[in-house]
């Protein structure tokens, strides 16, 4: 079976869905890689480094992709809104595609891939399962978006992180509140603390208590009685209207002391909730930052521009998008651990063997035969239409 790794169209996008040390795996497995010319250049990987690992290298995107039986993408339909057609057109019946795909937030064009008789995984719904834990490329992306928040911050701030005793007194350590103790805000909290900032952190999941205390930050618990906190995948669900309110309410004198805010609540497939309103940002002190990780789905931060760093009423409001592409060389090498483990878990001699009653399998497959098959996605496809 021919495994193809096209090129990234996403604007900016600099990762990669196979870095060259992942190849002899897939090779000894009995798949032949053949990768697009100049796929790794933003990863810093040479057509070379491919071709030293038995990977052979095509120039010509439309042959890659038609004698593909599978293929390996960052961001795919879905999470790539300007998806070439050429590309799906190029796509042979039966083919199978593994890549992020937005699947809950763009359900019609899930139906569109089952219409082509595509088999659909998207790495999103990848359960959040022990099994499953090596593949689980939204955590991977999660870590260095919440290291790379931080630095962000520290870069913006006109405050200095650590505390500093000096001949010119001492120099008090930045405080910093994080929003939502997920993958993302656990990093955020340890790369915060590293850096010497006193981090307070919330979460709507009384269980992560003791994971932010064990980063030596304070778990802030608030009078709040939120319903299903996490689905059974362990993803944040949704909240009312009135419990976001009120939690607005309880945060926003901690948020008005804050240095430094960092929020991280993401809900899959639904608009980011507005945790911090724009009256809580005009109390905030000149020169605060907020580095809103939710931008990309509308913010946590009801003034947040996605993509765009403002100056709000004196405070720094930065809304990041894609922050794993900064990151491309590591970015690329754990999604690259990712995806290929999610595809050996599926081969069996040489052969993509599906097991639909697999948990994992199961899990991530959004269509298969012509058919929508993943419930999560049918249910926002019933809404859409």
């Amino acid at each position: 079976m021919i495994v193809a790794v096209p090129k990234e169209t996403f604007p900016g996008e600099k990762r990669i869905a196979l870095n060259s040390q992942t190849v002899p795996a897939l090779t000894k497995a009995g798949l032949e890689v053949i990768v697009e010319a100049g796929a790794g250049e933003g990863a810093n990987i040479k057509d070379a480094d491919f071709e030293a690992q038995g990977a052979r290298v095509e120039p010509d995107r439309h042959r890659l992709l038609s004698q593909a039986d599978i293929v390996l993408m960052v961001r795919g339909p879905g999470s790539d809104p300007d998806f070439p057609a050429a590309d799906l057109d190029a796509l042979k019946e039966g083919a199978t595609l593994i890549a992020f795909l937005e699947p809950l937030a763009e359900p019609v064009i899930m139906k569109e891939l089952a219409a082509r008789k595509l088999t659909v995984f998207s790495m999103e719904l990848m359960p959040r399962t022990t099994r499953a834990q090596s593949m689980d490329a939204l955590s991977s992306m999660a870590t260095i978006a919440g290291y790379k928040a931080v630095l962000a911050a520290a870069d913006a701030s006109p405050k200095l992180f650590p505390m500093f005793m000096t001949a010119a007194g001492t120099i008090t350590p930045a405080r910093v509140f994080v929003l939502g103790a997920g993958v993302a805000g656990l990093q955020a909290i340890a790369t915060a603390r590293r850096l010497g900032a006193v981090v307070e952190a919330f979460d709507i999941r009384p269980a992560v208590k003791e994971e932010v205390e064990s980063l030596g930050a304070k778990f802030v618990q608030l009078e709040l009685e939120a319903e299903e906190a996490q689905d059974s995948g362990g993803y944040a669900t949704a909240q009312s209207e009135d419990f976001y309110r009120r939690q607005q309410e309880l945060m926003a004198e901690r948020i008005k002391n804050s240095d430094v805010v960092i929020t991280t609540a993401a809900v899959p497939g639904k608009k980011s909730p507005v945790l911090i309103s724009e009256e809580v940002v005009a109390g905030m002190r000149t020169g605060s930052v907020i580095i809103d990780l939710a931008a990309e789905k509308g913010g946590n931060c009801a003034v947040t521009k996605a993509g765009e760093k403002i100056v709000h009423q004196g405070v720094i409001v930065i809304g990041p998008v894609n922050l794993s592409a900064e990151v491309p060389v590591h970015a690329s090498q754990m999604y690259a651990k990712n995806i290929s483990t999610f595809l050996l878990h599926m081969i069996k001699e040489g052969k993509l063997d599906l097991d639909m009653e697999d948990e994992i399998t199961k899990g991530a497959m959004v269509a298969h035969g012509g058919q929508l098959l993943h419930e999560a996605v049918l249910s926002a496809l019933e809404k859409e239409e």
